[in-house]
C-alpha cells in the first residue's frame, strides 16, 4: 500500500512538473521586460526553422515545446513567410496566431506624380530597401532601346499578367506605368511584388470607360501613356493639361515636331526646365526637337488627371505653349508671339 503510495506521488508529481514546464515553455512570456523583436522569415522555412529563429531572437525558451504546441493545434503548416514584428512579452500561442494571420510589419512608400524610374529607384535605394538597379533590372533600364543593347539584362515582361501592357513595345521598359500612389508594403517585399502592387493599381485607375475612349479614339494605351507623360512634366493644372494636350495632339498629327523641353530633360537627367540649344541636337529617340512624333516611350509615371488630359485635350487656336518661372502657362498663336513671349517671361 505504501509502495502504492509513493508511485501514485511520482506520478502525480512528475505530471505536475511537466505541466508546469509545458505552461511555463508556451503560455508565459519568454521576459518580463518589453523589448521588441524584428524577426524575418524566409519562404519554405518549416516550424523547426522558425523556432530556432525565434530561440535565438529570446522570444521563445525551448524550440522543442513551439514545434509541440503547433504540431498539437495543427498550425504547423500554417506558418507564413514575411517580417514581423514580435516583443518578448508575447507566449508561443500569441507568437503562432501572428504568424498563421500573416500579420507582417507594414511600411508606406509614396510614389510622387511625375516621378520617373531614376527617381523612384533613388527613393528605394534612399530608404535602404534596395540598390537602384535591383528596380532597372526588374523593369527596365532609362532610355535603353533594348533592340540595340545586349550588355544589359532583358526587364522581366509582365504583360502576361496585365493586358494593358500587351501593346506596349517590349523593347523599352515600364516607365509611365508605376502608378504614381502611396502604397502599404509588407515590410520584406521584394521588388517584383511591389511593382506588381503599383501595376495593379494602374489596371483599376484605368477604368474601362477609359479603355473603351482610347479603343473609340483608334489609339492605343501606350500611346495616351507616353502623351500623358509629356503633359505631365510640361504643366500643372488640369486646365492648362487639358489645351496642352490638345497642342501636343494637333502638331502631333500636323507632322510638327513636339518639342518638349521636359523630354530633352529626361534625355540629361537634369532636374531644371531650362534647356540649351546644344541640348536640342542631342541625337536621341526621346528628343522631340529632333525627331518627329512621340518619344520612344514616356518620361515619367503621370497621374490620372494627366492620363484624362491626354485622353480628352482641349481644342483651341493655339500652337505654342511655355511655363514661366512659377509655374504659370503662356500659351501663343503664332510663332512670333511664341518668340515675344520667351522674350518677356523666360529671359
Amino acid at each position: 500500500m505504501k509502495k502504492n503510495l509513493i508511485l501514485f506521488l511520482l506520478i502525480v508529481g512528475f505530471l505536475l512538473f511537466s505541466w508546469w514546464i509545458i505552461y511555463w515553455g508556451i503560455y508565459l512570456p519568454k521576459s518580463t521586460t518589453l523589448e521588441e523583436r524584428i524577426i524575418n522569415i524566409e519562404k519554405g522555412q518549416g516550424s523547426k526553422e522558425i523556432a530556432s529563429n525565434l530561440k535565438n531572437e529570446g522570444l521563445i525558451g525551448s524550440e522543442i515545446l513551439f514545434r509541440l504546441y503547433v504540431l498539437t493545434t495543427g498550425q504547423a503548416g500554417k506558418l507564413q513567410a514575411g517580417t514581423y514584428l514580435f516583443t518578448t512579452l508575447m507566449n508561443v500561442p500569441q507568437i503562432v496566431e501572428k504568424l498563421v494571420r500573416g500579420e507582417v510589419l507594414k511600411e508606406k512608400i509614396t510614389i510622387i506624380e511625375g516621378w520617373n524610374l531614376r527617381d523612384i529607384a533613388w527613393h528605394f535605394e534612399g530608404r535602404g530597401m534596395f540598390q537602384a538597379e535591383e528596380l532597372f533590372e526588374s523593369v527596365g533600364f532609362p532610355l535603353i532601346d533594348y533592340r540595340k543593347t545586349s550588355d544589359l539584362p532583358q526587364p522581366k515582361d509582365f504583360s502576361q499578367d496585365f493586358d494593358f501592357l500587351k501593346d506596349k513595345p517590349k523593347y523599352i521598359g515600364l516607365e509611365g506605368y508605376l502608378f504614381p500612389d502611396t502604397y502599404e508594403i509588407n515590410k520584406g517585399d521584394n521588388i517584383e511584388e511591389i511593382v506588381k502592387k503599383m501595376l495593379n493599381n494602374f489596371g483599376r485607375k484605368l477604368t474601362s470607360k477609359l479603355r473603351e475612349e482610347i479603343k473609340n479614339q483608334g489609339k492605343s494605351i501606350f500611346e495616351i501613356i507616353n502623351m500623358a507623360s509629356l503633359i505631365e512634366k510640361e504643366v500643372q493644372t488640369s486646365e492648362d493639361k487639358k489645351l496642352v494636350s490638345g497642342i501636343l495632339w494637333k502638331r502631333l498629327k500636323n507632322n510638327i515636331p513636339l518639342q518638349v523641353d521636359a523630354a530633352i530633360s529626361y534625355i540629361t537627367g537634369k532636374k531644371t526646365t531650362k534647356i540649351s540649344f546644344e541640348e536640342t541636337k542631342i541625337d536621341s529617340p526621346y528628343n522631340t526637337y529632333k525627331y518627329k512624333g512621340l518619344p520612344l516611350g514616356p518620361i515619367c509615371n503621370p497621374g490620372l488627371e494627366s492620363i484624362e488630359a491626354a485622353l480628352y485635350p482641349k481644342n483651341s487656336d493655339y500652337w505654342y505653349y511655355l511655363s514661366t518661372q512659377d509655374g504659370e502657362t503662356i500659351f501663343s498663336k503664332t510663332f512670333k508671339e511664341h518668340n515675344l513671349a520667351k522674350e518677356k517671361y523666360l529671359k
